[in-house]
């Protein structure tokens, strides 16, 4: 078969999903005449010159004949435009073009032929106009008219669990179900109206069917003996997920809000991100790729970068020099950026300005820096949607056969698209496959799940510091932390992950004063006692946030919750517009106007700084029952330390 070079234009959006199938076929097999019949409509067809070929142009409706010099103008009779390649701006930069493709090809100086890419540029004026006349002008300027592709947000995309279920009240069922049993039968009237409200919400926000999807493929992995975190981010604050197992973490034994995961007035979509043995993850996201087809659930494509360090390394194998040298280059870099770390007397400058070849190679790498290299997939992140996904955006078939979105992750959700995570967590394989040895060995029926939350033996690992090999209890400075805490149940593990991050590490000292008694508690006012007795007066969940605002200017949890992303965005338009907001709010709820300014402030100083307390939770049951197998079964748990290590 003949390859032709052709350009093709969506007139409207029936044209641009024309494109997206023809761009997915492309990277498919070789596309034939066939398939641009069954797709040439409401586009424009632009065949290169050199490329003619009168069998294609009959297929499409609107055409021209595209030419780059004048010889091919002249020779043109039919409708003509202009289609210079432009591979770099600057009419210099043709040079530069060498060296990307030599790091695409991986070659070195000498293997290729430098600089065949002249005259590749973006026209100047004056080259522009030497190139066209009145006629070329007028079919540019009717492309242009014709083109009106409009891209944006396309609902009812979340994919179905099954077609012929009523999907609320199968979830419906499954929760009061799976609650009963989660009870033993002892199900309060605060459980049943928490969990009704949820239901609600979650059914008037279209998102049964996504739950019912994330349930199944869970259920998936546990039956399959591939074993999955408690929880992850804010979904632990739903009563839902507890209920039908997506999460393990019952949020109203640990006050956790369902709004901080998902609420009416909240415009994303929800996050429902799920933790998983790291070696037996795939097995989850290829039962997800078999159940829904491999055009309805898909990897998302990455377009890795050119990086400062990895721009040098690239650059310096091309250019022949030698890897000692560039292994020192890189290390002198101390920035994200080159001309970062291209300071004066810095180990760097020093370096590029020891020899013009390196002078050369920081030129041409600035030039680069930045570019995309690679292709790759994403590490954890799953599409799916209720039709093949080449209907809403291109899809690319890597050389595995494995389909992944065309666009990268950003773009995903504004068209309507669900991203999910499925994430590997080497801590989780390690709990597993030391949890198989143990009943092998011992022949105990132990499991993950059934592990007891109130071993005393198992608060004092973390009482005494004793943490190695622990989830996120391994670091110098946390167990520095840990010793001035003195933990003595469980909420204080999870207050300790969420204390111990770049920004709440500056309330440490303040928080450990006001538990010894050493330094006053201060609520501001008495009403706020009860949202913040547990961290002495001290904001460290944006949980808290959410109350306090509801609790002192009546705000709803939704609004709450935008307030809360907004100050931990560091959005100050919001900020400055909510304060009259909030101000009133607790002058209308009879607080004076000197609180509520004092509680905006305080809002204010710990906004950015406090954590999810859902996230905090769930990541404290792994550390805890890592612990607790670390206690009781000890020459297991290292044994499992160091299999994972080698």
């Amino acid at each position: 078969m003949m390859s032709f070079l052709l350009f093709l234009l969506a007139k409207n959006n029936k044209g641009y999903k024309n494109l997206i199938k023809i761009a997915t076929i492309i990277s498919e097999r070789d596309i034939s005449n066939d398939d641009l019949i069954l797709y040439h409509n409401d586009l424009i067809l632009i065949m290169p010159y050199n490329n003619y070929n009168i069998d294609i142009i009959n297929i499409f409706d609107d055409y021209f004949i595209g030419y780059s010099n004048n010889e091919e103008k002249t020779a043109i009779e039919d409708k003509k435009v202009l289609i210079n390649d432009i591979s770099y701006l600057d009419k210099n930069d043709y040079k530069y073009l060498d060296y990307l493709i030599m790091i695409k090809n991986d070659k070195k100086l000498g293997e290729i032929e430098l600089s065949t890419f002249k005259d590749k540029h973006l026209l100047n004026k004056k080259e522009f106009d030497s190139l066209v006349d009145d006629d070329v002008i007028r079919n540019m300027q009717y492309i242009v008219e014709q083109c009106n592709v409009t891209m944006g947000y396309t609902e009812g995309l979340l994919p179905k669990y099954d077609d012929n279920i009523d999907s609320f009240e199968y979830l419906k069922n499954l929760c009061n179900k799976g609650l009963n049993k989660r009870l033993h039968g002892n199900v309060s009237d605060i459980y049943r109206r928490r969990l009704n409200y949820e239901l609600d919400v979650i059914n008037k926000m279209g998102f049964c069917d996504y739950f019912l999807v994330v349930w199944d493929y869970v259920k998936y992995a546990k039956f399959n003996n591939i074993l999955v975190g408690p929880g992850r981010g804010s979904a632990a604050g739903s009563l839902v997920s507890y209920s039908v197992g997506i999460t393990d973490i019952d949020p109203i034994k640990y006050d956790l809000l369902f709004e901080r995961f998902l609420n009416p007035e909240r415009v994303t979509m929800p996050d429902i991100d799920i933790d998983f043995d790291s070696e037996k993850r795939n097995s989850v996201i290829d039962y997800v790729i078999r159940k829904y087809g491999n055009k309805k659930a898909t990897g998302i494509i990455t377009f890795n970068t050119l990086g400062a360090k990895q721009v040098i390394r690239d650059l310096g194998r091309c250019m022949n020099i030698s890897l000692p040298i560039i292994d020192e280059m890189t290390k002198a870099i101390t920035s994200k950026e080159l001309k970062d770390s291209y300071i004066k007397d810095s180990r760097f400058y020093r370096l590029i300005n020891s020899k013009d070849e390196y002078k050369k190679l920081y030129e041409i790498a600035l030039k680069l820096e930045g570019l995309p290299r690679h292709i790759s997939i994403h590490a954890a992140g799953i599409v799916m949607s209720k039709y093949d996904i080449d209907e809403i955006i291109p899809l690319y078939k890597n050389q595995l056969g494995i389909y992944t979105t065309a666009y990268s992750k950003d773009y995903l959700e504004p068209l309507g698209l669900l991203k999910m995570d499925f994430l590997g967590l080497d801590n989780l394989t390690l709990i597993s496959n030391v949890i198989d040895e143990i009943k092998e060995k011992e022949k105990i029926n132990i499991s993950f799940d059934k592990i007891p939350m109130d071993d005393k033996k198992t608060i004092e690992i973390f009482y005494n510091v004793d943490t190695d090999g622990i989830f996120q209890f391994e670091s110098p400075g946390m167990k520095k932390f840990l010793k001035k805490l003195k933990v003595k149940d469980f909420d204080d593990i999870a207050l300790a992950l969420a204390l111990y991050r770049p920004g709440p590490m500056e309330n440490i000292d303040n928080f450990i004063a006001r538990r010894e008694g050493r330094e006053k508690i201060d609520y501001i006012h008495p009403d706020l006692e009860d949202i913040l007795k547990s961290t002495y007066g001290i904001i460290i969940y944006q949980e808290q946030i959410m109350q306090i605002v509801r609790r002192l200017a009546g705000y709803s949890f939704g609004e709450a919750d935008i307030l809360r992303r907004a100050m931990s965005k560091k959005k100050e338009e919001v900020i400055l517009k909510e304060k009259p907001k909030f101000i009133n709010g607790c002058l209308d709820n009879g607080y004076d106007e000197n609180t509520a300014n004092k509680v905006y402030d305080l809002i204010l100083k710990f906004a950015n700084y406090g954590f999810n307390k859902s996230h905090s939770i769930s990541y404290a049951v792994i550390a805890y029952k890592m612990a607790f197998i670390k206690t009781y079964f000890l020459k297991y748990f290292i044994c499992g330390l160091l299999s994972n290590a080698i």
